[in-house]
């Protein structure tokens, strides 16, 4: 009696009938899409490479402030000896992918299957990072970067809260325009003076639609020679450089997102691909990759990051 094929592999067999036709496999696959990552694009990834292993410690000295005093005329100068704490974190998170590909099916590939699994690791590692990136970093803004009362100096900007996000609108009805709540966010950072470089934001694609749906969409707005309409990227708008992404998180009760936004150096993302190799396991007759990645991040300047809650 023949031995079954494990559930999910081709079956080679063929009856009497069909015994001079071939099965044929096409040479390409068919193309997989991924969810845009983004967690590299807005953060401080200068110390990537830096790390080799979990637990590994990263260390980032700082500029300290100098004090500026009042001279008065043969008075002694105080001497100031600058100090400033350095930033350390520990990185304490991995993933790891392991696979195989048993030597009878390799035999009868056509397609270099080990290499584009191992492609669909990276994207899938990607995907994990950005989920966590975004689901934690919108946890630990400035208390003047979030909530009803946002504005450092002056702290009375809604940009919403748990359980009562703002709702994008025509501005009526308690509504607020696209700009009104980008404008927000630009008063939030000025007035935690946030370099104007650098800046960013990254909303859902249902937030984006409303930004393409408003004035935004106009040329003559934006000062561009091509409307956002046209081209659907709004690019830099209060100059903040506008992302879209599938992996923020969501408040299922009230349908806010937890979008966020700031300055690049807010945040620092460090990543390290420790092991990436081929084997062959024991007990069996097969092609086996595994590879493991150590990796973590970190809100370094609170003040430059906020949390907008939005419907």
């Amino acid at each position: 009696m023949p031995v079954g094929r494990v559930a999910g592999y081709p079956d080679y067999t063929f009856d009497s009938t069909n015994k001079y036709i071939p099965i044929l496999f096409a040479g390409k696959t068919l193309e997989k899409f991924y969810a845009k990552t983004i967690a590299t694009q807005i953060s401080n990834t200068d110390y990537v490479g830096q790390v080799k292993n979990v637990g590994d410690r990263v260390i980032i000295r700082t500029i300290p402030n100098i004090t500026i005093r009042d001279y008065q005329r043969g008075a002694t100068l105080l001497l100031e000896y600058p100090e400033s704490p350095a930033i350390e974190f520990s990185v304490n998170r991995a993933k790891y992918y392991n696979f195989a590909l048993d030597d009878i099916d390799i035999k009868q590939m056509d397609i270099d299957w080990l290499n584009k699994f191992s492609d669909d690791a990276a994207m899938q590692l990607k995907i994990v990072y950005d989920t966590e990136f975004l689901g934690t970093v919108y946890t630990q803004v400035d208390t003047y970067n979030q909530g009803t009362n946002a504005g450092k100096i002056s702290q009375n900007l809604n940009l919403g809260t748990t359980g009562s996000p703002i709702t994008l609108g025509d501005g009526s009805s308690g509504t607020v325009t696209p700009i009104d709540a980008i404008l927000r966010c630009w008063q939030v950072l000025d007035e935690q003076n946030v370099p104007e470089d650098s800046r960013f934001m990254v909303v859902p694609p249902a937030i984006m639609s409303k930004f393409l749906n408003s004035d935004l969409r106009m040329a003559h707005i934006m000062g561009d020679n091509t409307s956002a309409i046209r081209t659907m990227n709004i690019g830099s708008v209060a100059n903040f450089e506008i992302h879209t992404s599938n992996l923020l998180s969501k408040d299922t009760t009230t349908g806010g997102w937890h979008c966020i936004f700031g300055h690049k150096k807010a945040c620092v993302y460090v990543m390290q691909l420790t092991k990436n190799e081929m084997y062959r396991p024991q007990n069996t007759f097969a092609n086996a990759m595994k590879g493991l990645v150590v990796y973590d991040f970190k809100v370094l300047y609170p003040q430059l990051l906020g949390h907008l809650f939005v419907k």
